[in-house]
């Protein structure tokens, strides 16, 4: 079994509910258990225009599933909450879900349609700040800083605190 790390964020809609009905969804699937959640977060659209900001958390899970599969499993799941990949061929629209594989343990994945770790989790405050909630220490394994330390070098690691607690799947 291996311990990976899943962002969740949604813009669209009931932006909660599409991150809690995500996590649940991936909690429900064989092969994967989900171990903690970090709490839930708010942050400004990064890499697009949008009136609407995102809610944001990470879950911590362990799986037997391949990154291939977990990918696939990922994508079944934001296509069950409708999100549709079609409509972003111009760039980042708004979304029901997305969920990304920031972290598959320690491996280095680079293929056409799966890098791992995720190749914008570090300049990003909505992937570090829940990841810092759970794994300051962890070391990034291409750039071998700590989660920690990757946020400290974030031009604007601001993101809005929602809630104060985990969230319990």
């Amino acid at each position: 079994m291996t311990i990976a790390y899943l962002s969740l964020g949604s813009n669209k809609g009931d932006r909660i509910g599409y991150v809690q009905q995500a996590a649940a969804l991936i909690g429900g699937l064989d092969n994967v258990n989900i171990i903690r959640t970090s709490a839930f977060y708010e942050s400004e659209p990064w890499g697009m225009t949008s009136e609407t900001w995102f809610v944001d958390a990470v879950a911590e899970i362990k799986t037997s599933l391949t990154p291939g599969e977990l990918l696939e499993a990922c994508q079944r799941i934001e296509k069950q909450l409708g999100r549709d990949r079609n409509e972003a061929k111009d760039g980042y629209t708004d979304r029901t879900i997305d969920i990304d594989i920031l972290f598959y343990g320690k491996e280095i994945i680079n293929e056409p349609d799966l890098v791992i770790p995720h190749k914008y989790l570090h300049l990003r405050a909505f992937t570090l700040v829940p990841l810092l909630e759970l794994i300051p220490d962890f070391e990034h394994p291409v750039l071998h800083k700590s989660i920690a330390d990757l946020h400290n070098d974030l031009e604007n690691p601001e993101m809005v605190f929602l809630y104060g607690t985990r969230v319990e799947i």
